[in-house]
């Protein structure tokens, strides 16, 4: 992966991102993996989970209590930075601009939610481009399966949860079905595989 050290100028993005997205049964799967990442894990994570607009989110301070990662809501400006988990906030797309920080946006749905995995996975990767991780876990529609195709065009990596793992299966099978997802692992083994991609890389 030695290839991916050069992609960018912007410092903010030099660097690998990974994104993770989930819907039904989410917050378990996400839990799951940040709980297994290492407190210096050389990238930043970016987590979209589907919510009620009306929802008063506390999911930073949930996942931050199974983490030893630094865990906090996404805001608007925010410089991206490897070892802390952005999270995104309910009502708003979650996006990240070519600067490398972040934009919270009430622009439309897609795929009838917001924030969407396909609005964060269409951002990253055409700035990241071969840096950019998209995971898609367990929820009950096809959000992240267009992102998906995004990443792989720009060179990035796919990856999705296995229907054994997958208390509902929709997303990770959309995604599946585009043919372009790279590893479909059961929840245990994604954290280990995101640390070994980004150490590779980090020092390739």
């Amino acid at each position: 992966m030695g290839q991916h050290r050069i992609f960018s100028h912007f410092p903010n993005i030099a660097f690998n991102v990974v994104a993770l997205a989930a819907s039904v049964g989410g917050i378990e799967a996400i839990k799951t993996i940040l709980s297994a990442l290492p407190a210096n894990f050389p990238a930043a994570i970016l987590v979209v989970q589907h919510l009620s607009p009306n929802y008063s989110s506390r999911l930073a301070e949930i996942f931050s209590k199974h983490t030893a990662l630094q865990v906090k809501p996404a805001a608007t400006g925010d410089v991206l930075r490897p070892g802390i988990v952005y999270v995104a906030v309910p009502a708003h797309h979650l996006v990240v601009q070519p600067n490398g920080t972040l934009l919270l946006s009430n622009t439309p749905k897609m795929n009838f939610v917001r924030p969407a995995a396909d609005k964060l996975f269409i951002s990253i990767a055409s700035i990241y481009k071969s840096r950019a991780i998209a995971v898609v876990l367990t929820g009950s529609n096809s959000d992240g399966a267009l992102g998906v195709l995004c990443i792989k065009k720009h060179g990035g990596i796919a990856i999705a949860q296995d229907e054994s793992t997958s208390e509902f299966f929709h997303m990770p099978k959309a995604a599946i079905a585009t043919g372009k997802v790279d590893l479909v692992l059961p929840i245990e083994a994604i954290a280990s595989t995101l640390v070994n991609l980004v150490t590779i890389d980090a020092i390739a």
